[in-house]
């Protein structure tokens, strides 16, 4: 198994800071705030593998393609010439490559960027983040015949609806097609087990890294698991809270969990192929 952390980074460079509107509150709207803290403790107690970005995802968001830009951000000079294509959902929301806008902040940049800056994000971040993401993957598939990547996040708490809790952790896996069902069986009996409302795809189905990695019928699997913030931070939802060892605890019971179902994946994928090796 494999867990990603692609949105907590906390390493902000100077001048991106002063070129940022609202600093403070965009860290922590933008922030998935100290899921590298849960990773690490999962790693540690498991002996999953562990790829944590400390880049902060106000500088280039790991989760979007490459090409999912907002070229209104841009210098004009550095705008390609437009094309047929429309700007995708997430560009629109404000959301693209690089944040654009929050709800109830507006535009977040003080300036528009230079193309200099994009190259560097991608040429610099974004590539080789996804670069090692494959290698470590393909490395535990030839050694086990499948592998999990569990790409974890974290998001504001959800409201209530018709007198259900909201969940306190997501399960996405773009709607059945990026791992195998008893993967995300698994994972939902245990949540069952613990007590814990989830939830299945919704509001969170996975972005671009489970859309890139994910390939059950090579072996590979992928899903993305959104954690309640409120479970783990303090009430300000901005530092480390008193429900943090019980949200690690849950995570590590879930991976030894899920590393077993993976086990078996691979070893009935290898099974198919030995018949063949013999031969």
């Amino acid at each position: 198994m494999l867990v990603a952390v692609p949105h907590a980074g906390r390493v902000y460079p100077s001048g991106l800071l002063r070129e940022m509107r609202h600093p403070e509150s965009v860290s922590l709207r933008l922030e998935d705030r100290y899921v590298d803290r849960l990773g690490e403790e999962i790693a540690a107690r498991t002996g999953a593998s562990l790829l944590i970005a400390h880049a902060p995802r106000a500088m280039v968001d790991l989760n979007r393609a490459p090409d999912d830009i907002d070229w209104e951000m841009f210098e004009r000079s550095a705008r390609p010439e437009r094309g047929g294509d429309m700007p995708s959902r997430r560009v629109l929301s404000g959301l693209g490559l690089i944040p654009r806008r929050l709800p109830g902040l507006g535009e977040l940049w003080r300036s528009r960027h230079a193309r200099q800056d994009l190259t560097a994000r991608v040429d610099g971040i974004h590539a080789p983040y996804h670069e090692a993401l494959a290698e470590q993957l393909a490395i535990l598939r030839e050694r086990w015949g499948a592998a999990l990547l569990l790409d974890l996040h974290s998001m504001p708490p959800l409201p209530s609806r018709f007198g259900v809790t909201g969940a306190q952790y997501v399960v996405g896996d773009r709607f059945g097609v990026t791992c195998h069902g008893s993967v995300i069986a698994t994972a939902f009996a245990h949540f069952a087990e613990q007590g814990l409302p989830s939830a299945h795809n919704r509001p969170y189905a996975g972005g671009y890294v489970l859309e890139r990695h994910a390939q059950p019928q090579r072996g590979l699997h992928a899903f993305q698991l959104e954690i309640d913030r409120s479970c783990y931070l303090d009430a300000h939802l901005a530092e480390p809270g008193e429900g943090l060892p019980r949200v690690v605890d849950v995570l590590v019971g879930l991976i030894r969990r899920l590393a077993a179902v993976v086990a078996d994946l691979g070893q009935a994928a290898g099974g198919r192929d030995w018949p063949l090796a013999a031969e």
